[in-house]
């Protein structure tokens, strides 16, 4: 079988699975560039002729072209996928990219945010008009719940209720993450806001909005968070919602949430992901489980 025909098929059926517009995009170039690379280097446009071998030698092709071994990592996730697809569907015996051994990916150590620089951020937005009441409830948002910055953006005023909101995660898999009373007093004071800028104006079904009325786009909400760490004076971090991303994990954990809870609450499909997060906590078996207690509150409990 032609190698470019099976590609497109796999390709449908990712559409069909509902993966992210972003997702297909990166499937789409990385298909794109194997398949030059088998055809161009290694005379290879049959899927039956790919070995094991040409795929650990593309992979020493991306790392002499500079490629980071992260990136590797996550390059060959997408190849390692499309080849254990061939498996099921029987185009193939087996996953030949199962015996490709990849570079080691250098453990990191993220240098999360404090109670303290968290608190400062939320307070450094006021009520004082949209924006800044906006501001202050995505900060407080993403610290009190932990969700993706593209799950923030799309949250829909329909889905925020009284004590949860429902999330439309990676994969269009939703899930339920709650409100704290820290949090909604927040929240109910930016809709008050929200209501009364946006009166008489036609406006997207979207929570948290641009003063256009649009959707926030993720430059926007890049930018957002960093103006919050600079009037916080958060120094020598990266201040983005993987970093919320990042505290409400830790805080969770260090309040008595398992890890195993946490990565439900989180939207990860696998726990070893969800420990990435907490590489700055010195010992993951310290705390046991026990009843869950929201991040925002704590924080208003220290003021």
């Amino acid at each position: 079988m032609e190698f470019e025909d099976v590609l497109n098929e796999y390709l449908y059926y990712c559409e069909a699975k509902g993966f992210t517009a972003k997702t297909m995009k990166n499937k789409h170039q990385e298909y794109k560039q194997l398949k030059k690379y088998l055809k161009e280097k290694r005379a290879i446009t049959e899927l039956e002729s790919i070995t094991t071998h040409d795929l650990k030698a593309y992979v020493r092709f991306k790392q002499n072209d500079g490629l980071q071994p992260q990136s590797v990592v996550t390059m060959f996730k997408m190849i390692k996928a499309f080849f254990s697809w061939c498996e099921q569907e029987e185009y193939l015996k087996e996953n030949i990219a199962k015996k490709v051994v990849l570079p080691k990916v250098p453990k990191k150590v993220l240098k999360g945010f404090t109670v303290s620089d968290v608190q400062e951020m939320i307070d450094a937005f006021t009520y004082k008009n949209y924006i800044e009441a906006r501001n202050k409830a995505i900060i407080a948002m993403l610290s009190d719940t932990g969700i993706r910055a593209m799950e923030l953006r799309g949250v829909l005023s329909v889905n925020v209720k009284e004590t949860s909101i429902l999330v439309n995660g990676k994969g269009n898999k939703e899930r339920i993450v709650f409100i704290s009373p820290a949090l909604k007093r927040i929240l109910f004071k930016y809709e008050r806001i929200k209501k009364q800028y946006f009166h008489d104006k036609e406006i997207t079904n979207h929570y948290f909005l641009s003063y256009t009325g649009t959707d926030i786009s993720h430059v926007g909400l890049d930018n957002i968070i960093k103006e919050a760490g600079k009037r916080a004076r958060v120094e020598n971090k990266r201040c983005s919602p993987h970093t919320f991303r990042h505290f409400f994990s830790v805080q969770c954990i260090l309040n008595g949430i398992d890890i195993y809870t946490l990565s439900k609450l989180l939207g990860h499909s696998d726990i070893s992901t969800t420990q990435r997060y907490l590489q700055s906590l010195e010992d993951f078996d310290l705390i046991e489980k026990a009843m869950p207690s929201s991040p925002l509150m704590n924080l208003s409990a220290k003021k």
